[in-house]
């Protein structure tokens, strides 16, 4: 992996930088997130095991400097890792209004750790091992993609961002991954990376992402992640970082 992609922070440390170092193995799936270059803004993913069947995940987008979010991003963890792991891991579930649950619970603890209004896109889905499904809520962020046989259709906004309205929902759906389907979550820093180097303002895109990820085989989620980050990179070279820019990928197995 090339040293301008991360799979983890350089500090372990999660009040700090809260990020997790190892994402739980998938019965019959793979999954991964990278980064590119050191944060400097807000993105922040997850990923815990709630059941013997489920995974839990998520990527958020906190607005601000990373200096500004850090608080709120230990805040969102631990939300995320607690009351996600006891919502889910209830033996008879409805996992749609529990999904929902979890999104109003994050939304007022972020609420709460920014003291006013802070915007957080945020993407979160659980991810059912036995039946390759997944209930997802999209709180404005940008959209999933999901690639199977039939082409690779947007998983868009199911809610408004978390950290703007202590009482506001979001519906989440379930959308079945077929063997050999890929799900690719991005931040908006990848979305909105552009070619400002003297060049007009020509953004990456979700088009770009959607005919990458069409044409991409690479073999794991690592490497699909790895892959989108160095495209999107390529169309500024060597310019600053003024926002994160990461990938999660979640692909089950043929």
């Amino acid at each position: 992996m090339s040293p301008l992609f991360h799979a983890r922070e350089p500090d372990s440390d999660p009040t700090v930088e809260p990020v997790p170092t190892i994402f739980p193995k998938i019965d019959g799936a793979d999954i991964a997130a990278v980064f590119e270059g050191r944060r400097v803004a807000g993105d922040f993913y997850d990923s815990i095991r709630v059941s013997p069947e489920r995974v839990l995940f998520g990527l958020l987008d906190v607005a601000g400097r990373r200096d500004e979010t850090r608080r709120i991003l230990s805040a969102a963890q631990q939300i995320f890792r607690t009351v996600g792991a006891g919502l889910f891991s209830q033996l008879d579930l409805n996992e749609s209004t529990v999904m929902t649950e979890l999104t109003l619970r994050l939304n007022r603890g972020i609420i709460e750790a920014s003291t006013g209004v802070r915007s957080c896109p945020a993407f979160l889905g659980c991810y059912h091992e036995k039946f390759g499904t997944l209930c997802y809520t999209n709180a404005g962020h940008t959209p999933g993609l999901l690639r199977d046989q039939a082409g690779t259709s947007l998983l868009g906004s199911t809610g408004l961002p978390l950290g703007l309205f202590s009482h506001a929902t979001s519906d989440a759906p379930t959308v079945g991954l077929e063997k050999g389907a890929a799900l690719v979550l991005v931040s908006c820093g990848v979305i909105e990376c552009d070619g400002r180097n003297g060049k007009p303002a020509d953004e990456f895109g979700l088009d770009r992402l959607k005919h990458l990820l069409q044409t991409d085989q690479a073999p794991s989620a690592r490497d699909l992640c790895t892959s989108i980050l160095k495209a999107a990179g390529e169309l500024a070279p060597g310019a600053p970082l003024h926002n994160d820019r990461t990938a999660l990928a979640l692909i089950r197995a043929n």
